[in-house]
């Protein structure tokens, strides 16, 4: 059985205060980009020590098998239900370390695939629950739909945000940006608008003035090549240009159809309807 993990970008990113277990609460709208992933799960009938095993082609997978999402996702519901030993194979397309939620959203549809091909029967709040226990963004992509994230970006308030006449166009430099890092360059303070309020009320001409990802003045300072994209999308007509996340991909939201390869020939270009 087969399944497409899909991207996410942040519309406009707050970053709000520093709890007592050290992470941070933020608030952003998180949206579904069809940027996707293939992930294919099948039975392993071949007697072997390994529960699972993993294969990937496509961009690179660093570290071992241990470390990926889905094989801790894995052993999670095995540890309360029964599941056979599986064969998994991703194949990666969504850059890794791009503030993009790429290994969240192949964890998220890993849990939703168990779900369906072993018929496990497992509610919607499980699966949340098995999710928010692998990642802060990880339970968005159970849903999967616009939604206005707050907490650790773990607590999530649907919201009726359509898009869908507008096309994006994503830049990723191949720059790889520690979160942690990424957030200690930054100062927590409430925000002057609100956010949810703000980005339906709005017109998405006004987003520029109006909605920031806070990643992006520390960031920026760091690599000046990333704000170098999001104001080559502005001159190329972008209604709307943010960093995703932490970075360091940059997206722009256009109304027409974009072709910037020859504008981003050195990076990776993603361009698509959203």
């Amino acid at each position: 059985m087969i399944t497409f993990p899909n991207a996410k970008i942040n519309l406009g990113l707050n970053i709000i205060e520093k709890r007592d277990d050290g992470y941070h609460n933020i608030q952003s709208i998180f949206y579904p980009i069809p940027l996707r992933d293939a992930l294919e799960v099948i039975e392993n009938k071949i007697s072997c020590d390994d529960r699972i095993t993993f294969t990937s082609s496509g961009i690179p997978v660093p570290g071992a098998i241990t470390d990926n999402l889905c094989y801790y996702a894995y052993h999670l519901i095995a540890n309360d239900y029964l599941l056979p030993n599986v064969k998994v194979h991703l194949h990666k397309q969504i850059p890794i370390g791009a503030g993009l939620g790429g290994g969240s959203a192949d964890a998220a549809f890993f849990i939703k695939l168990l779900n369906d091909r072993f018929e496990l029967g497992l509610a919607w709040g499980e699966m949340h629950n098995y999710a928010r226990q692998i990642g802060s963004d990880c339970s968005f992509f159970i849903t999967n739909k616009p939604a206005f994230a707050q907490g650790r970006g773990d607590t999530y308030e649907a919201m009726k945000l359509n898009l869908s006449d507008y096309y994006v166009a994503l830049i990723y430099p191949s720059l790889s940006i520690n979160t942690a890092k990424a957030y200690s360059g930054v100062i927590p303070k409430l925000p002057i608008n609100s956010l949810e309020q703000d980005i339906l009320n709005l017109p998405l001409e006004q987003w520029k003035y109006n909605i920031h990802n806070d990643f992006e003045d520390s960031i920026f300072l760091q690599f000046p090549k990333i704000k170098t994209i999001k104001e080559k999308l502005y001159s190329s007509g972008a209604s709307y240009a943010s960093m995703s996340g932490s970075g360091s991909s940059v997206y722009g939201i256009f109304k027409n159809k974009t072709d910037l390869k020859k504008e981003f020939e050195n990076y990776f270009v993603w361009e698509g309807h959203l």
